[in-house]
């Protein structure tokens, strides 16, 4: 089996795996309460103008305002000064990204008020918005429309001259004046009719667009993307695929109709999966995305890796863990290296990690093991859809990564933070809970007569005091002329606890 795509459909999400000889190297999640814009093009106001940044804020009509950067900026520019990558590739489900050459200050572009048409090329990660261009790109199937660049590229991964001739004499033809486009990888060998068609649509679908924007008020949605499904269909579904399964009748049907009018010839390999075991279990897909939430992932050969997960960077440590090798110390070593590379490369893809990643390889001493596992990771990015920059292993042993973020990576998406530890990955022990109310207790002082105090804690809290900890709570007794009571409320956080003074009423923790 080559390359097979499978789509789980209920009502509350969309999810698709892409496997490459049946192991999953990509994941996507879509959830109807929780939806990805990316694409979503919107008639937007500006609500703050940042001179210190080079950027503005642009109320969008989502919960949180959108993030536009001066380089994305195509407001007051001239064909000469917008840079477009004529390589540049068309990505699966990424767009192309012209960016202005010569920046004006944005405070000479954008005011507050001002109305503007955006589209997100990012869409909210953690506590951010998403982030917006004003280059909007709208996707076919076989072409790009850039309508705010006048420039047409070919996908780099058509790398025959002959056929790159073609299609650019083809597009030289048929392009709509001052519209730019990419030809995507799908278009190689494809006629010069499916590409007018092409054109014919993505223009009709951009005058569209332009009337809505004239007709609504900001803020306003002026075009959705196509659904995780449709859009898959569109992107990943081509030759070298063998064949898309997916369990849902109904989007089946939906898939065969697109596929009918586009890509006609490869409706055979549309497959209706309608077993009683789930698609994701029968193929596996199931323990995999279990295998991406996990902190600690085991090697083939007794070794592990540990991903953890911080603010600023995703730090991955190599560890040898069972793995005790045959011969030296340093085969060891490096056998447990090469494989964490391949197997870290395969984890940073799945998961869609992003932002800044530090790898703790374990330690080498000989320079030519460093630059053997070095290579390792950069031929296992290699095929990397996302931009990615890998540094060569330092002193201490950390090579660092530098890797595009275009999507919530899985964790964000299937998890939430831990509500006993807030995200920490640990709470505080019962112990330092017990001292804490000691402290607390302390701080109380002696009353003029005895006072009764009542402690409230978790259950294993009260159950330290009750049992190792009663000679401490004695004491405070003595020290303070108190009568203290300890009552266990299962309803408190573990490290919370009420201490309350009776006949005061005070409330103290």
């Amino acid at each position: 089996m080559g390359v097979e795509i499978a789509i789980n459909v209920t009502p509350q999400e969309t999810r698709v795996a892409v496997l490459e000889n049946k192991v999953v190297t990509e994941l996507y999640v879509d959830r109807a309460k929780k939806k990805d814009f990316v694409g979503d093009v919107y008639k937007g106001k500006v609500v703050k103008v940042l001179p210190g940044m080079q950027a503005a804020f642009i109320d969008i009509g989502l919960d949180k305002a959108a993030f536009v950067h001066v380089s994305d900026l195509s407001v007051g520019t001239e064909p000469g000064d917008i840079l477009v990558d004529s390589d540049e590739d068309d990505k699966g489900p990424e767009l192309p990204r012209p960016r202005r050459q010569n920046i004006r200050p944005i405070e000479e572009l954008l005011s507050e008020g001002q109305e503007l048409m955006v589209q997100i090329s990012k869409g909210p990660i953690g506590t951010k918005g998403p982030r917006v261009t004003s280059y909007c790109s709208l996707p076919g199937r076989f072409l790009v429309l850039m309508p705010n660049v006048d420039h047409v590229g070919i996908s780099r991964r058509i790398a025959k001259d002959e056929e790159r001739g073609r299609l650019k004499e083809i597009m030289r033809r048929n392009r709509e004046p001052g519209y730019g486009y990419i030809v995507r990888t799908v278009s190689e060998g494809v006629s010069e009719d499916d590409l007018r068609s092409d054109v014919n649509f993505l223009t009709a679908l951009w005058k569209d667009i332009l009337k809505k924007q004239e007709q609504s008020p900001a803020p306003a949605p002026l075009h959705s993307d196509l659904s995780l499904t449709l859009r898959v269909v569109r992107d990943l579904f081509t030759k070298k695929v063998d064949r898309l399964v997916i369990d849902s009748k109904e989007e089946y049907d939906a898939v065969r109709d697109f596929v009918k009018r586009y890509l006609p010839e490869q409706r055979s390999r549309i497959y209706h999966y309608d077993k009683e075991e789930g698609l994701f279990d029968h193929l596996g897909v199931e323990m995999e995305i279990s295998r991406a939430l996990s902190r600690k992932v085991w090697l083939k050969s007794g070794g592990h890796i540990v991903i953890d997960h911080t603010e600023a960077m995703t730090v991955v440590d190599v560890n040898t863990g069972r793995y005790v090798g045959k011969r030296d110390q340093e085969e060891t070593i490096l056998k447990t290296n090469l494989e964490a590379a391949r197997e870290i490369a395969y984890q940073v893809k799945l998961r869609g990690i992003g932002g800044i990643i530090i790898i703790d390889f374990i330690d080498m001493e000989r320079e030519r093991n460093r630059e053997k596992v070095y290579h390792a990771m950069v031929d296992a990015m290699a095929n990397d859809k996302a931009r990615t920059r890998i540094s060569r292993i330092t002193d201490l042993g950390l090579i660092e990564i530098s890797r595009e973020r275009v999507r919530e990576d899985i964790l964000r998406t299937l998890s939430d933070l831990c509500s006993d530890c807030d995200g920490r990955g640990y709470t505080k022990s019962a112990t330092t809970v017990v001292y804490d109310i000691f402290r607390d207790l302390r701080r109380i002082g002696r009353g003029p007569g005895q006072q009764k105090i009542m402690v409230g804690a978790n259950p294993l809290v009260v159950d330290m005091l009750r049992d190792t900890e009663h000679e401490g709570l004695e004491q405070l007794e003595r020290e303070g002329h108190h009568h203290i009571m300890v009552q266990a409320d299962p309803l408190l956080h573990f490290e919370q606890y009420d201490i309350v003074v009776m006949g005061e009423g005070s409330r103290v923790g």
